[in-house]
């Protein structure tokens, strides 16, 4: 048996926009890790103009629920990745934890989410290259 899959979690408040987009472009990116991501306020569903973006770059988010962080996560985990929940953020373990403040682009225009995007994506890939 081989070393066991690291698993990232994204953390965003909502888990409706940044953390989903990161999510799936992690996963589209990395080779033997998996992504996924969780809220501390989920909304009831993905932002619609997170799914066009995504879409644009052949990515679909559209299937995508938001969830909610639970306490077990920190356990579950190797990375988790706050991405800028300000006073909110979680409680999770300092040792694992890595912040970067991406601002959220709930109700903002669509070049902003495409903005976002782009720094998740350059986020990542910095990600990718610190940990493979």
């Amino acid at each position: 048996m081989g070393e066991r899959m690291k698993k990232i979690l994204f953390v965003c408040v909502e888990n409706a926009c940044r953390s989903q987009m990161a999510e799936v472009l992690f996963n589209s990116m990395a080779k033997d890790m998996i992504a996924e991501s969780a809220g501390i306020k989920p909304a009831e569903r993905i932002d619609e103009k997170a799914v066009e973006v995504m879409r644009e770059i052949g990515l679909d988010v559209s299937d995508k629920k938001p969830k909610l962080l639970t306490p077990d996560m920190n356990d579950i985990f190797d990375i988790i990745v706050t991405m800028g929940c300000m006073d909110n953020c979680p409680v999770t373990p300092k040792e694992k934890t890595i912040e970067w403040n991406i601002e959220d682009p709930k109700d903002s225009s669509i070049e902003k989410f495409r903005e976002i995007r782009e720094i998740i994506q350059k986020q990542i890939e910095s990600l990718l290259e610190m940990i493979e």
